[in-house]
């Protein structure tokens, strides 16, 4: 089993890359070349977290009975200041509302995307540390993140 994409160049700096029947345009900004018409290449790793670990967190709840009345996932990706530019860490914000009940469950599927089943994460942190902090209801209730790195 693999995945499998192909991407077209289709001028200047704009790729076109067919992913699973969906057309994903990748671009440059004007500075580079390209006419900003799509994302660059490189936060793209961090949108394939966000989706990989979200639809874990969400299929898990979903089994579990929890309904939420809104999650989000937020991605922060730090750079290298030299070529070639990469990710040295990445922390994630799993950020949600719903019933104080089901906090307890959120946590625990939180802690089995990121233990267990995404891959993508996985994969990332063979070459840096992925971090992650849970805020529920508005109130930090977890994070792995060393307190001298949290965001304000």
């Amino acid at each position: 089993m693999y995945h499998e994409i192909e991407s077209q160049w289709m001028g200047d700096m704009q790729f076109n890359a067919l992913v699973d029947g969906h057309t994903l345009t990748m671009d440059g900004p004007e500075k580079v070349g390209g006419h900003n018409i799509g994302p660059i290449p490189k936060p793209l790793v961090l949108t394939a977290l966000s989706g990989c670990t979200g639809m874990d967190v969400v299929s898990l709840l979903r089994k579990a009975g929890c309904k939420l009345r809104h999650f989000d996932v937020k991605v922060r990706g730090e750079l290298s200041p030299g070529h070639p530019i990469q990710y040295t860490s990445i922390h994630l914000d799993y950020l949600a509302e719903g019933l104080n009940e089901d906090m307890d469950e959120l946590l625990r599927a939180v802690r089995l995307s990121q233990e267990q089943y995404c891959g993508v994460s996985a994969m990332l942190k063979k070459t840096m540390p992925v971090t992650w902090s849970v805020v529920y209801n508005g109130h930090l209730v977890f994070s792995n993140q060393p307190v001298g790195q949290r965001a304000s």
